[in-house]
This record gives structure tokens, sequence and C-alpha cells, in this order.
């Protein structure tokens, strides 16, 4: 009985969510790490996400316009971190890369994009690095399996990232299927799983990963016009959270 409320109590810390901060545009969801630090998800657009972490700025794939949303990146913070999953344009815009970035940030890219930029750390998949004391990346497999698909994301190419900060692992999926090394993903506390055929999953792919790496919470994303509503009752016991990630 002492075991099973030690957890839920874990549970309930992790999954805590507090107000909205003031004058924010986007959805922010707020967790705490095991020894109580803060960490701020903004769901910013698509695949592009801006995470706070004591003082720290966290960019994942930032793109400054994405269909008819823009992002201002001039009004935020210069990034301490900076996270490139490929590519593809609605994940790698150099303005944006160059609006965040000053001579202090760390730019994390895999390797096409690095020749692309010119600058940055490329990051092969299964390479993992110590950013700080508390903070290590580890660059995970992304890419398409269905026949009619391989093209989009060939084997091999991109990223995705499993980013653990003060011992909370955050898995950031990038564009990918349902992939076999999936099984080897383990002790996830939040996803990001892409959701938007034909380039990364189907609502059921989704579904099977969840269940195979069975965060403490989900966030679909990337999912553009791909209806996600059906999927958090066919995961119980996961805290799936539907944001403007479209």
């Amino acid at each position: 009985m002492k075991k099973m409320s030690i957890t839920l109590l874990a549970l309930l810390v992790l999954t805590t969510a507090c107000a909205q901060p003031q004058n924010d545009p986007y959805e922010v969801d707020v967790f705490k790490t095991k020894s109580g630090k803060t960490l701020q998800f903004h769901a910013l657009a698509h695949s592009s996400i801006r995470i706070e972490y004591e003082g720290q700025e966290i960019q994942i794939d930032p793109v400054m316009k994405m269909g008819n949303t823009t992002i201002d990146y001039a009004a935020m913070p210069k990034a301490d971190y900076l996270f490139v999953t490929h590519e593809h344009g609605d994940h790698f815009d150099k303005e944006a890369i160059k609006t965040l970035s000053d001579a202090e940030t760390q730019l994390i890219m895999n390797g096409r994009c690095v020749e692309m930029y010119g600058a940055g750390k490329a990051m092969k998949n299964g390479e993992k690095v110590e950013l700080a004391k508390d903070f290590t990346v580890e660059a995970v497999p992304a890419y398409n399996i269905t026949e009619g698909r391989t093209q989009f994301h060939p084997q091999g190419r991109d990223n995705g990232y499993i980013l653990t900060i003060d011992g909370m692992r955050i898995y950031i999926a990038g564009d990918t299927e349902d992939i076999p090394e999936m099984e080897g993903i383990k002790n996830i506390d939040i996803a990001f799983l892409p959701c938007n055929q034909p380039y990364t999953m189907t609502t059921e792919q989704v579904v099977k990963v969840a269940k195979t790496i069975q965060p403490k919470v989900l966030f679909p994303y990337h999912y553009g016009q791909t209806d996600v509503s059906t999927i958090p009752s066919q995961l119980p016991g996961i805290d799936v959270r539907i944001r403007h990630y479209e």
C-alpha cells in the first residue's frame, strides 16, 4: 500500500499543470521534476516547442511561419539549447535559428542540417551527450517504414531526441512511424508523438507506440488536419493532452 501511495504521489507531481502565465499567447503545461524544479512547455505550433527550465530556454524545431500561423521568436529570449530534428521546412528554419541564437546557444541538429546551416553540433542516431550536470540528450532514430513513404524520412538521416532534465525523460519523436527501435525506449515521462499521415504516423500507430513506451503524459503533435480527438479514449492510464500542434 505504501509503494502504491508513493507511485501515485509521483505521478501527481509529474502531471500537475499550473495556470497559464499572463500575457502568454500559447498553451502552457507546467511540470515539476523529481527535485521540485519547474519545466514549462509552450505549444507554439506543429512541431515547434519552447521549454523553460530554471531560467534556461530550450527550443525544439523553431519555425517562424506555418500556414497562417506566425511565431514571433524575436519576442522570446535567446535559446540556451536549440534542437532540430531534420531539414524539412516545417522543422528547419534558418531565420528562426538565427533569431534565437547568440554566442552561448548550443545548437544540436542532425548532420544534414549542420551542413545546410553551416554551424552546430551534429548528432547521429544512438549518440548521447551530457549538456550540463542535470541535462543530457540522446539522438534516436526517426524514419518511415511503410511502403511508399520511405522517401519522406529515410532511415539513418533524421533524429528524434530524448532529453533527460533533472531526471525527467522527455521523448520528442520527430518525423517517424512506429519503428522497431521504439521497443527500446523506456521510462518516458513526457512524449511528443507525430500524427500526420502519410508523412508520420496514423492515429492507430500513435496509440500502438504509446502502449509500447508507456509515457506518463502524451502530447500528439505535428498533426495538421488529422483528427487526434479519438486518441485519449484509447489510452486509459496515459494522460493525453491535445494542444495546438496542428
